[in-house]
């Protein structure tokens, strides 16, 4: 991959994506234009601005070591105009740390830290280790948690490690578990729900999902850890990856995440509300990857507001 070209206004041009291999075209091309609004470089996608080997392609087409890719004229800004994560988020995520080698970091992300930038959203965990480890080229988020989810989030430290989590994740071969409390009482008996999920975007512009026959198959398995009157603790295991995926799974089965705004009701939300909860209750709590070609299992403890936030709904009547 050729030398970062930040700073300078570049008419079109073609880059060959060699080391790329393996990694979405929409992070490529947010790495080549430093300092290009997210909102920019998906509207050049969008537009087929963007080509690879002459055709248009989608944010989430992963690039061949041979892919020839069309970068249309922009211009990002001067390095001394680029503004850098707060010191404050830098020592936060600094101490978030669970595991670190050659290859890969594992960190326990808090609930509220955006895995990235955009939205309204300056900077996120990925900028933020960016400017922490400004001598690494290419580091890169392995997958995804939501904004509001804590918990178990890996990067990859160069294109090898990213291709194997890459591939890992795709063949279902990475293990997650996941802590929720739920509204309502789990059935004992409901231990797996399968349901296609459908991502959308509403008339607001909010991008969420929905169950529907014509989505991505997706299956998630869960188990009781203890349940009250009012609510569920309860285990997550996503044996597919799609985007909210517990969230809507929980959802469909009748008892949605407590203090999931997108996909809980008012009724639901102000009962957890008057309880004193405040975060969305859903906790990546270990994660089991494959480095160098072994699996390794890493967990994050459940937060103290997540404890908290089972002992008010447990008592509350």
């Amino acid at each position: 991959m050729p030398d970062s070209i930040a700073g300078r206004a570049r008419g079109v041009h073609q880059v060959e994506a060699g080391e790329a291999e393996g990694q979405r075209i929409d992070n490529f091309l947010l790495g080549e234009m430093t300092g290009v609004p997210r909102s920019r470089v998906y509207g050049m996608l969008r537009k087929g601005e963007v080509r690879v080997n002459g055709g248009r392609i989608k944010p989430d087409y992963r690039l061949k070591a041979t892919d020839l890719v069309r970068i249309p004229p922009w211009h990002g800004p001067l390095p001394n105009e680029a503004t850098l994560p707060k010191r404050a988020l830098l020592d936060q995520l600094a101490g978030c740390i669970i595991y670190q080698d050659a290859g890969v970091i594992v960190i326990d992300k808090p609930a509220g830290t955006a895995v990235h930038g955009g939205s309204g959203i300056e900077h996120g965990v990925i900028e933020a280790f960016r400017a922490l480890f400004p001598e690494e080229r290419s580091l890169e988020l392995a997958h995804r948690l939501d904004r509001d989810t804590s918990g178990c989030l890996v990067l990859a430290r160069n294109r090898s490690a990213l291709i194997e989590l890459h591939t890992a994740f795709r063949d279902s071969t990475v293990a997650k578990t996941y802590d929720a409390l739920v509204y309502g009482s789990w059935p004992k008996k409901l231990r797996s729900v399968r349901a296609h999920l459908d991502k959308f975007v509403t008339r607001t512009g909010e991008r969420r999902v929905r169950a529907l026959p014509e989505g991505k198959s997706a299956r998630t398995e869960y188990s009781i850890v203890e349940s009250a009157e009012r609510a569920s603790w309860v285990k997550a295991h996503p044996h597919t990856g799609r985007t909210h995926q517990i969230r809507v799974h929980s959802q469909v089965s009748g008892h949605p995440v407590v203090g999931d705004e997108k996909y809980a009701s008012q009724e639901q939300l102000a009962q957890s509300r008057g309880a004193g909860v405040r975060r969305l209750c859903l906790h990546a709590s270990s994660v089991a990857i494959p480095i160098n070609g072994q699996m390794r299992r890493f967990d994050a403890p459940l937060p103290k507001d997540f404890v908290d936030a089972w002992q008010l709904l447990r008592t509350s009547g």
